[in-house]
């Protein structure tokens, strides 16, 4: 996977800003979701300091995960634990009809490649980014698309 720039959420200048992708179309369609479902949307948090990611924490039918969207590109997951530094990703393929026609939804086979030096020749990050990588030092492509760096 080609990692774009403004993913991780962070940009050097206004002139690298990264796109936005559209947060209330994304809670609409887990709401919607949860109804078609027979299930409820217990919570909805929007990007806030740190975190680069919207995510709706569900409940189907006793079955409860995330969904969490990208800040600022179309990237989906879907995860059993969303905490400050651990995100255990999922995959829930029931789901990717759900949302397949509205965004990229990143299976673990994606989120969980290791992400390295020669990773990092293959993306479009820009300088800012490749800070925060040098001191975070993500272990995995999820934890540069979704993250809670400062």
């Amino acid at each position: 996977m080609k990692l774009p720039n403004g993913i991780t959420g962070f940009y050097g200048s206004k002139a690298n800003t990264p796109p936005q992708v559209d947060g209330k179309q994304f809670k609409q369609l887990c709401f919607d979701f949860a109804s078609r479902n027979r299930g409820k949307v217990i919570d909805f948090v929007t990007p806030r300091y740190p975190s680069n990611f919207y995510y709706a924490y569900v409940d189907i039918l006793g079955n409860r995960f995330y969904i969490l969207l990208n800040e600022h590109y179309p990237y989906i997951a879907f995860a059993s634990i969303v905490e400050f530094g651990n995100i255990k990703f999922i995959d829930r393929p029931v789901l990717n009809e759900q949302f397949s026609s509205f965004y990229q939804i990143m299976g673990n086979d994606e989120l969980n490649v290791p992400f390295n030096k020669n990773l990092i020749k293959k993306t479009e990050l820009n300088g800012a980014e490749l800070e925060q990588i040098n001191y975070w030092k993500p272990e995995t492509v999820g934890q540069v698309v979704f993250n809670y760096w400062d």
